[in-house]
């Protein structure tokens, strides 16, 4: 088989390997992962890929013609939007899986044991980044029961409106982080004049000071090197108590994964994604509960997540948050087609439509249960999605403070990300990358393209793994250090 056709009311195939003029009815070099038309297409026709519209002819398409940026366009479909008319019951496993976790006081179940510092505003990073920083491998070693001590650092803080949407986001971050189950104390640090008030953030959320949880400012402490001193007393103090803490038996009802993708391609839709979107199902099966996020990576495939909507109310939400990105998008002189990127269309995606029909494959079949704001805590078991932006970093944050406890992340293209507290796993869409990054991937879904496993089987494999990754075992990007630098909060609004 050298090319697929997902869907018989598709115009269009896939090639699974380079073709030559006169390979399976191509009329020019066709290159691998790349659409091939498969009958005339009229100039302004639709193309259809996942029997879905992902673009429009741009001039007259032959059969066997390339189909990719520089004759397909981009065009805003009118959708037609309907709520809870493809609602799958979901069937709860025969058998409870369980995990090795941390139960917290709050009931809530961590899959790390991790000491934060948190900053209200970058004038207190370096601060933060040297306590962190003297909690060497040597003296963790006598803590075997944290993983580390982390320094969550951002740009932001000051400088922008007291009130409003990027405002209220970052507040968000930072009680989401403070009280994310993967974090067992935290130390916060300010400089003491910024417009994120670290008092405000206390009261506002009703954070309680106590041996797990220590705040402090720079110009109250008096400088600098005193706050750093300060800092590491704190938390040498944190690191016995932090300790005490052990894994037990959990049910998988208990996690919360995070869905999300980058450095996507052609068959991030075909392969990676859905399998993800099965292990989804299993988990929902097991009264846990799937985060997808990446609003403009859903952009002209919301109206089928609406359509699993368990009612109009949240569906209405996601709505809600596709007319915002497009008035955002519109007064920063911006579209919705700027994503993809030059690398997702190296790997065969041409419009954002496209590219949204495979990330929606992320979150599985089962009902959409809730809609939320970015970095706001999830409450709701089984299929939910969080606002946020399409670049990872941001929108890792966001699932995180949001209560994820684990990040599955798939990739065509090839990804170094990983995050902490949670840990993220890798899953490749194509054997070809997997075998070149092989360090950074810990699943290989592209053998569903070679029919070596199907869509079930490697789901299954990513579930499975989950269960492993939450009981302690490493993922190939926590086994190599990442997460220190990945914590990017969602910046809106001006900055002044």
């Amino acid at each position: 088989m050298t090319t697929t056709r997902l869907s018989p009311d598709d115009n269009v195939a896939t090639a699974l390997t380079p073709l030559k003029p006169g390979e399976h009815g191509a009329v020019e070099p066709i290159p691998r992962g790349h659409k091939l038309a498969l009958r005339d297409i009229a100039a302004g026709e639709k193309v259809q890929k996942y029997a879905q519209t992902i673009g429009f002819a741009s001039e007259d398409i032959v059969a066997g013609a390339h189909v990719h940026t520089h004759n397909l366009a981009f065009r805003t479909v009118e959708a037609t939007y309907e709520f809870a008319t493809n609602l799958r019951p979901v069937t709860p496993a025969e058998t409870q899986d369980t995990f090795m976790g941390y139960r917290r006081d709050t009931g809530r179940v961590g899959t790390r044991n991790y000491i934060a510092v948190l900053t209200s505003v970058n004038c207190s990073a370096t601060a933060a980044r040297m306590i962190a920083q003297a909690f060497t491998p040597e003296i963790m070693a006598q803590y075997p029961n944290v993983d580390g001590v982390v320094a969550f650092v951002h740009g932001t803080g000051c400088g922008m409106g007291g009130d409003g949407t990027g405002f209220e986001a970052l507040q968000r971050v930072m009680w989401g982080y403070a009280r994310n189950p993967n974090i067992g104390a935290v130390l916060m640090a300010g400089l003491g004049c910024e417009m994120n008030q670290i008092d405000w953030l206390v009261e506002a959320y009703g954070l309680k000071p106590g041996p797990f949880f220590q705040s402090m400012n720079i110009q109250d402490v008096g400088g600098l090197r005193k706050t750093v001193d300060m800092g590491i007393a704190k938390i040498n103090a944190m690191l016995p108590l932090v300790n005490e803490a052990t894994r037990t038996p959990c049910p998988a009802s208990e996690l919360m994964v995070g869905l999300q993708c980058g450095g996507s391609d052609a068959w991030s839709g075909i392969s990676a994604n859905p399998a993800v979107g099965h292990a989804c199902d299993l988990l929902v099966a097991q009264g846990g509960t799937g985060v997808l996020a990446e609003t403009p990576e859903i952009y002209g495939a919301e109206h089928l997540l609406t359509a699993r909507a368990v009612d109009e109310t949240v569906g209405g939400k996601l709505i809600e948050l596709i007319d915002w990105w497009e008035d955002y998008t519109t007064r920063n002189k911006g579209s919705m087609d700027n994503n993809p990127s030059p690398g997702n269309k190296k790997g065969g995606l041409t419009t954002i439509l496209e590219k949204s029909l495979g990330a929606a494959a992320k979150g599985g079949t089962s009902p959409l249960t809730g809609v939320y704001k970015y970095a706001e805590e999830v409450t709701a078991k089984g299929f939910t999605f969080m606002d946020s932006p399409g670049y990872d970093p941001a929108s890792v944050t966001g699932q995180i403070a949001s209560g994820c406890n684990l990040v599955c992340f798939t990739t065509g293209r090839g990804s170094a990300f990983g995050s902490k507290p949670s840990p993220c796993m890798k899953v490749a869409t194509n054997s070809q990358m997997y075998d070149r990054l092989t360090d950074d991937m810990d699943v290989d879904a592209g053998k569903i393209l070679t029919g070596a496993a199907t869509i079930e089987e490697v789901g299954r494999e990513i579930y499975e793994m989950w269960l492993r990754m939450a009981s302690g075992e490493a993922t190939k990007s926590e086994a190599q250090g990442l997460g220190d630098f990945e914590f990017v909060p969602w910046q809106i609004g001006a900055v002044m």
